[in-house]
């Protein structure tokens, strides 16, 4: 008998390539989703590709009514908890609706999942809540602080999940630090399809390449860096969302409350995605460096050999991967999921 697992926002970029994993490890995968910022026909893809069925359900993680129903019509083993607004600079914006759906949000699912018997969760966090690290690369004991309303919203609700977890040790919860994913599956048929402009690199490079958008806009040329653009740790969201079946298997070990980095352990500068997009699409990326945006670090890598000790996992896919595949998808799919 398999097991059934919930995932929340599994229609979106990293959820979508997750059904695909848990779907070849075996496991059922029930999803919610309330499309805010994700189209179903990603899910239908991700049957396409696997050739499983996806149940999937379209509701929001706020409303119990929908929760209660799929709690108890489902034994779910586990919850993938990836449903979260994600936009650094939104959420500066309107800090209130980052709090709303990403903090209240959680409490409302772990109320539920606990009061159905279900105390397994794996959350969707961030390196955001490294904050400015003092030095590199970043461990999992570092000390944890946030520079915008989205880093805080994932640093509050894993603070919450400490507090639920000292108060229950029936928990299981794994805290996935994710640092910066980018790529797309190798089928070319799912990938990152951003409903308004792109808040992340790769989407905002690959629509200046196929002519969507004029030019990127680098923010910052002053960082103290390599070339003076902001470095981060780019993880293709393929060997991410493998990561999220290991982390699934350690929970059936009873592992309680633990933390660990997603990441290659290596930095790339903005001007080094540039370039080997341009390498892999050979498509000129247009781009212009203007003022650094607030919030915003010099650079920010892993140290992601505890998710190796413990977890089993490691990064497997390069840069260049990374690259190929992203033009893969977005050369496939000028329009994403068809939305014009």
């Amino acid at each position: 008998m398999s097991s059934t697992i919930l995932v929340t926002g599994g229609a979106g970029y990293i959820g979508s390539h997750t059904c695909i994993e848990l779907l070849e490890g075996g496991y059922d995968v029930v999803v919610l989703d309330n499309l805010c910022n994700s189209s179903p026909e990603a899910l239908k893809r991700v049957e396409t590709i696997t050739g499983k069925a996806v149940t999937f359900v379209e509701g929001d993680i706020r409303d119990r009514t929908i929760l209660k129903e799929l709690f108890n019509k489902y034994a779910f083993e586990s919850v993938i908890h990836f449903a979260g607004l994600k936009a650094v600079g939104e959420s500066c914006q309107i800090p209130l609706k980052y709090y709303d759906n990403n903090v209240s949000g959680t409490t409302i699912l772990c109320e539920e999942m606990a009061l159905h018997g279900v105390f397994n969760i794996v959350f969707s966090s961030s390196a955001t809540v490294y904050g400015d690290p003092a030095s590199l690369p970043i461990r999992e004991d570092f000390p944890l602080s946030a520079t915008n309303p989205y880093g805080r919203s994932k640093l509050m609700v894993e603070e919450i999940l400490g507090d639920l977890y000292k108060s229950d040790n029936r928990w299981n919860i794994a805290l996935l630090r994710y640092f910066n994913p980018a790529g797309a599956h190798s089928s070319g048929m799912i990938g990152e399809d951003p409903n308004d402009i792109p808040n992340n690199l790769m989407p905002y490079i690959s629509q200046v390449a196929i002519g969507k958008r004029e030019k990127l806009s680098v923010f910052g040329g002053d960082y103290p860096t390599i070339d003076g653009t902001g470095v981060r740790d780019y993880i293709h969201v393929v060997d991410l969302a493998k990561g999220h079946v290991c982390a699934i298997k350690k929970l059936s070990t009873g592992c309680g409350l633990k933390a660990w980095n997603l990441g290659v352990g290596q930095g790339h500068s903005v001007l080094q995605m540039v370039a080997a997009f341009e390498n892999a699409s050979g498509q000129p990326v247009p781009y212009e460096v203007v003022a650094r945006r607030p919030g915003d670090i010099a650079e920010c890598w892993a140290d992601a050999s505890l998710a190796a000790q413990e977890l089993g996992w490691r990064a497997e896919k390069g840069l260049d991967e990374m690259m190929v595949d992203t033009w893969r998808w977005q050369s496939s799919n000028p329009n994403g999921y068809g939305k014009e």
